[in-house]
């Protein structure tokens, strides 16, 4: 196998700059450069090219085998970030014999096939790199610290168990089986079923932490929409006129909100128009609003109609709060009044929605654990049929397995790993 090596940290000019060397011949590569230090510990090593030249005084680290992040022997140069000399101790690396540059995401597949990360805290990993708010970074840690993978486990060792007692039945069908034994497993599988449900019931809200909250502004023509988003996100997103249905498309704003990715929508007036362009924004409008996880109607007058009927969750605030002598349930995008705490309240219900628990954050992981759940529904109902039908029983229960080895990585992942790893940057 080859040894592989790639620029760790950003490209571009820097204080200093990483780069990672990882495979068999990791050791004897790097002491064709400097006096390599002990195991574990760093050292400040003179790095020299082959033609014995100085490239850079570098703090060097090596990891042995089964300690690094790849599971390889792994040196790490901690050298000047200049661009020349990150350069030139990548080409004079390219020219050693069995050492090549590493493709996207290759060390992170090594630590997979090694062993070190399982392919949930891979992606749990690409999801780390490209977080940008703060739920999303500990939506990430809570995956890649494993604890998703120990519910697996847990379900996976219920399910042998469950499974032993049914193949049990089955090879001795001609023997008094005990009356408990369908019993056993029956707690089994209901167990596991009901985890498996509670995960998936809170990874329906918490993808929205990878992908994004929306919350959509409604409300009439000319009532403040637009003025508000601009207060919202502190700047000119949207055309603001006393014209009524100026706001014609859905202008789409994402924020930062106490750590929420917050995508504020502000929407089409909505009325009746004999407009046709008009209309169709004022559909869109519709379309938004019912997609949306919050919407905020902003109204002129207290216990005025609303154009949608209002969901768990919605708020409504009286708009030209700078004009009105009582600031309660009120908000002004003009002065800004009120907006601070109608942020926080947003904030405060989607915090309720979101889950700070184990949950799966993945297509592909919600997807398998729905197949699983269902076999498992389908075990169940074989179970309480007279005589029991041990095969059929085993057979679903298998599937539900499969299902739960294809969320976990344990096969049939190939097909998975190409796109997966195509998103990490060559030093991962």
């Amino acid at each position: 196998m080859d040894s592989i090596f790639a620029q760790a940290t950003a490209t571009g000019r820097a204080g200093v700059s990483v780069i990672r060397l990882s495979g068999p011949q990791a050791f004897d590569i790097a002491r064709i450069f400097c006096k390599l230090p002990a195991v574990g510990r760093t050292g400040l090593r003179a790095v020299r090219g082959r033609d014995g030249a100085l490239i850079d005084q570098a703090l060097v680290l090596c990891f042995e085998q089964g300690a690094s992040f790849t599971g390889e022997r792994v040196v790490e140069f901690q050298v000047h970030g200049g661009l020349a000399t990150v350069a030139k101790l990548l080409s004079e690396l390219s020219e050693q014999e069995g050492c090549r540059l590493a493709e996207p995401g290759e060390f992170t597949r090594r630590s997979l096939e090694n062993g070190q990360l399982d392919l949930n805290q891979v992606e749990a990993l690409s999801d780390l790199i490209d977080a940008e708010t703060e739920s999303q970074r500990q939506q990430a840690i809570r995956v890649l610290d494993g604890r998703f993978g120990d519910a697996g486990e847990m379900w996976r060792g219920k399910l042998l168990r469950a499974a032993a007692l049914l193949e049990a039945s089955i090879d001795f069908s001609d023997e008094e089986i005990p009356d408990d034994l369908s019993v056993e497993v029956i707690s089994l599988v209901e167990e596991t079923r009901a985890s498996i449900a509670a995960i998936l019931e809170r990874s329906m809200m918490a993808s929205k932490i990878r992908t994004g909250f929306t919350v959509a502004i409604i409300g009439a023509p000319n009532v403040g929409k637009s003025t508000l988003l601009n207060a919202i996100v502190g700047r000119q997103a949207a055309i603001t006129s006393d014209v009524a249905g100026t706001t014609r498309d859905v202008i789409e704003c994402r924020v930062d909100l106490q750590g929420l990715a917050v995508s504020f929508l502000d929407t089409a007036g909505l009325r009746e128009s004999e407009d046709e362009i008009e209309n169709l924004g004022i559909s869109k409008a519709y379309e938004m609003a019912a997609a949306a996880d919050i919407r905020v109607f902003l109204v002129e007058e207290v216990g005025e109609p609303l154009p949608i009927a209002l969901r768990d969750g919605d708020i409504v605030r009286l708009n030209k709060g700078d004009e009105r002598s009582s600031d309660v349930g009120t908000v002004s995008g003009k002065t800004g009044e009120g907006v601070s705490e109608l942020l926080s309240l947003i904030a405060e219900r989607l915090m309720v929605k979101t889950p700070q628990d184990v949950v799966a954050i993945r297509e592909r992981q919600i997807t398998g654990l729905r197949a699983a759940e269902s076999f498992l529904g389908r075990v169940l109902e074989l179970t309480h049929a007279d005589p029991l039908p041990f095969e059929l029983a085993s057979q679903e229960l298998y599937f539900a397995l499969s299902e739960l080895d294809f969320v976990f990585g344990r096969i049939d992942i190939e097909s998975v790993l190409d796109e997966i790893f195509s998103s990490f940057c060559l030093g991962k």
